[in-house]
């Protein structure tokens, strides 16, 4: 499972002209569930995406986490982040999890994620066409990849 998690000031996702999902201050997730996803590495990375400390303290030193900063979250799935493209100009997504798996990992991770943040968290719709819109803060900007636990 990969995940691009954002640091934003806020972040919308609309489909046919309609925000469907927003947030204000916290992370705007780009989430792509690799074909041999599990659950469990649904729940590892929620819980290393809330306890992420890069929010600034009083100080101004990143050492907050969204959970500490009673952040919001935006999760829009993105099959293209298991791009493959080491032939061609081309790039292949054969390793992109199928729908039937994906959607249910998609979903595990928006839980577990509204669990430790203990609020609800926005999404975009999964295998629709979106627009997503989006104020960087900072910018802070975090890739994550469950397959490389860096």
């Amino acid at each position: 499972m990969r995940a691009v998690v954002q640091r934003v000031s806020r972040a919308s996702v609309q489909v046919e002209g309609k925000t469907i999902g927003s947030c204000g201050p916290g992370f705007m997730i780009l989430l792509g569930v690799h074909a041999e996803d599990t659950e469990e590495d649904a729940d590892w990375l929620a819980q290393k995406t809330a306890a992420l400390r890069v929010f600034s303290d009083a100080e101004g030193k990143m050492n907050q986490s969204i959970i500490d900063k009673s952040g919001e979250a935006l999760v829009v799935s993105q099959f293209t982040l298991h791009a493959k493209y080491k032939k061609g100009a081309r790039p292949s997504f054969i390793h992109a999890a199928r729908p039937e798996t994906a959607i249910p990992l998609y979903e595990r991770f928006v839980r577990q994620l509204e669990d430790h943040l203990k609020r609800p968290v926005a999404t975009g719709q999964f295998g629709a066409m979106m627009e997503v819109e989006l104020i960087n803060d900072g910018p802070v900007t975090i890739t994550m990849d469950t397959r490389n636990k860096e």
